[in-house]
């Protein structure tokens, strides 16, 4: 029998970044807001040992568990989809914080063009620009950089970004609320070979913090250690901005929230006598195995990408998209960014076994349309970056491509190139297409009962085109550095494989918009079917971009927060 619990005026499914800024800005507000996550309890306490990176980088400690959900996965619509057991391009994280307390801390903002990217490119380009005989299928987001800047401002403010200004950049209302970080050795040398070749490298924004930073909200962070151990893992001292830290601790101490744990939610439950409105939803105690209904005013879907749309669609909630007549907008829009580049060998010694997850510098003179894409095969670009993150003893064994894969003189050129190789990358654009998308396989269930998400996604030729071109700006960048040899990325990236992994930068699924005919939310967030059901995430991305989505995500919570806000007060629904 389902037990039903007291109502709140707002729950959130999931306490990551987005669960977590929507908590902490409508508890504010006076609003009762409860959060259901899936995962357990934990704190900084808990990761106050030595650092294990096979239990965290290698076992996935905080990830999700794929015995009890997962995905399957397939390249093209003919082929059999197969259930993911190990997970490899991306991360999504379980407990208190999710995946935004293993990330990298890297905090950059999309650009104009991002926003508005059709109306630029045909403006500047003509339609055919856009690739749509590919089955590529672009469109502006409806809201612009300028409507959004002010969200990032605020995001930067609570996770205490350290940062420098960015010649190619839009203006910023305010200067980052902390100065860069520190400027290694091997930084150094990226930076005076990106300048020599008359780039514009700048420090990368980064949630690791430059200095002890108390933000607008109370929340004390303490300065980077720079001890190595971000990516995959938590932060044992408080340095680098994660919900848990933040947001989450914000929320709790207005005393109009709380999280319960270990609670997965199943159903999103449509009123009976308003089918514009939602009542609440359906979750599972994962320890007592008992069954509980929430009833909430406002219920807003803030988990890891595939859980969003999952939710929406087992609970019958809004069209499907069909790759056959492309109509229906629930699933559609996935996309993914690249990761290539150019690896240099050096003789000389650098210190990559110390560092920090956005340590680094970033260059976008090959992002968006900040160069001429006249007389090229694709549109956007990428970010190019060089960082030290730490060079950890298990996933650190670079050897050159001629190198055997074991032996004698795999462990010598290992142990040789441990502090010897640097790595030039790119981190790259991709465009929604047509036959990339999210489903539900009924042949595989999750431990609730209900169907797996299955994912049928590809690189295109616009993606070999662009990830060619900019492999190739990362190889001279390293060439000017001054390398002995360098390895570079395979020029045509074949197909898109789900096993290695290259970032948890994934959107897409439940696109936001004006159009509810292309679009599952408008740009408050707000969903088009149900006027008090709203989603946050990148899962509303319209498209991914040539840099971290991280920030994006953050600014777009805040608008969603400032929607639900809006909504709550008036009971009707947002305007565009």
């Amino acid at each position: 029998m389902v037990k039903e619990l007291d109502k709140v005026d707002v729950v959130t499914i999931g306490a990551g970044w987005t669960g977590g800024i929507v908590a902490a800005e409508t508890a504010k507000e006076g609003l009762k807001v409860k959060s259901l996550e899936r995962g357990a309890y934990r704190d900084t306490t808990d990761y106050q040992h030595v650092h294990d990176e096979l239990k965290y980088a290698q076992r996935y400690e905080l990830m999700q568990d794929t015995s009890v959900e997962t995905l399957t996965f397939r390249n093209k619509r003919d082929e059999l989809a197969l259930p993911v057991r190990r997970l490899g391009s991306f991360l999504p994280g379980s407990g208190r914080g999710g995946a935004g307390t293993h990330w990298n801390g890297q905090t950059d903002r999309y650009m104009p063009y991002d926003f508005e990217i059709k109306s630029m490119t045909e403006e500047k380009y003509g339609k055919e620009k856009l690739g749509i005989d590919s089955g590529l299928r672009y469109r502006d987001w409806g809201v612009t950089f300028d409507e959004m800047e002010k969200y990032y401002d605020k995001f930067e403010k609570t996770a205490g970004v350290s940062g420098e200004e960015n010649p190619l950049g839009e203006e910023r209302s305010s200067p980052y609320p902390n100065p860069p970080m520190l400027k290694t050795k091997s930084l150094r040398l990226f930076e005076k070979a990106a300048n020599e070749l008359n780039l514009h490298p700048i420090m990368m924004p980064s949630a690791n913090m430059s200095q002890s930073y108390e933000n607008p909200d109370g929340e004390v962070l303490n300065q980077c250690q720079y001890c190595a151990f971000c990516e995959r893992f938590a932060c044992e001292y408080d340095a680098k901005a994660t919900p848990d830290i933040t947001v989450l601790k914000t929320a709790e101490k207005t005393g109009n929230f709380d999280i319960r744990y270990n609670s997965n939610v199943t159903e999103i439950v449509t009123d009976k006598d308003d089918d514009k409105k939602v009542t609440g939803v359906k979750f599972i105690d994962t320890i007592t195995r008992e069954e509980y209904f929430q009833p909430a005013d406002v219920v807003v879907l803030t988990s890891f990408l595939f859980n969003n749309y999952k939710l929406l669609r087992v609970s019958d909630i809004g069209e499907q998209y069909d790759p056959e007549t492309e109509k229906g907008a629930l699933g559609s829009n996935y996309c993914y960014q690249t990761g290539l580049g150019a690896t240099g060998f050096f003789d000389e010694q650098f210190n990559t076994f110390m560092g920090a997850g956005a340590l680094g510098m970033i260059l976008d003179d090959f992002n968006g349309d900040n160069f001429d894409h006249e007389g090229l095969d694709f549109i956007h670009g990428g970010s190019i970056h060089f960082t030290q993150t730490g060079a950890r003893p298990i996933l650190s064994n670079t050897v050159r491509k001629d190198t055997p894969e074991w032996g004698e003189e795999f462990k010598e050129e290992s142990i040789k190139n441990f502090t010897r190789t640097l790595e030039v990358y790119s981190m790259a654009h991709t465009g929604p297409h047509k036959d990339h998308y999210l489903d539900l396989d009924d042949t595989y269930k999750d431990a609730f009962g209900n169907s797996q998400v299955m994912l049928t996604y590809n690189w295109t030729e616009q993606d070999n085109a662009r990830n060619k071109y900019l492999t190739e700006r990362c190889k001279e960048i390293v060439e000017k550095m001054g390398a002995k040899h360098i390895d570079v990325s395979n020029d045509d990236i074949g197909a898109y494989d789900i096993v290695p992994y290259q970032s948890t930068n994934i959107s897409g699924g439940t696109p936001m918009g004006t159009d509810p005919e292309n679009s599952v939310v408008n740009t408050w967030l707000q969903h088009w079917d149900r006027d008090n059901l709203f989603v946050a995430g990148s899962s509303t991305f319209v498209h991914n971009s040539g840099n971290n989505p991280t920030g994006t995500v953050g600014a777009i919570a805040y608008r969603c927060a400032e929607g639900i806000i809006k909504y709550h007060k008036n009971n009707q629904r947002l305007e565009d």
